[in-house]
């Protein structure tokens, strides 16, 4: 009988099973709930905010290069001991946004869209609107998973989304008070 020093490996390895089993063990065995905590009671302090990818498509492979960066760029953070903000972000406002809704819907030009429900031109807005967001809300998913699969830990449930009002009215907020100050003219 052979003496294996290592398990033998698979002449055929499935390596979608082996990454999703890998996933599940992390998640399932508390791993990264672990690695997103190490630090919380650290009196150093990193801040690192994920630049927001637009939520429009599935990412490309300049997203996950980006991507895999920052995951280092934290992790060694992480290791020297600092307390992180592990938030992720989504770009859900824009040009790259509308472009790709109107494809989806066929709109040709502004009065498509101010035509989507027939001689009310608020209402119509209001329906792309709710078709844009509907569009980032699945490609925020879709993204989210990707970003899993590169070994991405991030505290997925605390995401930000350019769209909250949250959002919108900090930005509000913060460009009153510059008015204000007189930096706004």
């Amino acid at each position: 009988m052979t003496k294996y020093y290592f398990d033998p490996v698979d002449p055929k390895p499935d390596f979608s099973k082996m990454e999703k089993d890998l996933l599940e063990k992390w998640y399932k065995e508390g791993v990264v709930d672990k690695y997103l905590n190490k630090n919380k009671d650290s009196d150093k302090y990193f801040s690192f905010l994920d630049g927001p990818i637009t939520a429009n498509n599935p990412m490309g492979v300049h997203h996950a290069w980006g991507r895999t960066y920052k995951d280092l760029w934290q992790r060694y953070k992480n290791m020297q001991g600092f307390k992180e903000r592990f938030q992720n972000g989504f770009d859900c406002q824009g040009l790259w946004v509308e472009v790709e809704v109107e494809k989806e819907l066929n709109l040709k030009n502004k009065k498509d869209i101010e035509n989507l429900v027939p001689g009310d031109r608020k209402a119509s807005i209001d329906k792309f609107v709710e078709f844009c967001k509907e569009r980032v809300r699945k490609y925020s998913t879709i993204q989210t998973e990707q970003s899993k699969r590169l070994g991405y830990f991030m505290d997925w449930d605390n995401s930000y989304y350019t769209m909250s009002n949250e959002n919108n009215y900090a930005i509000w907020h913060f460009l009153k008070k510059c008015h204000e100050m007189g930096l706004i003219y």
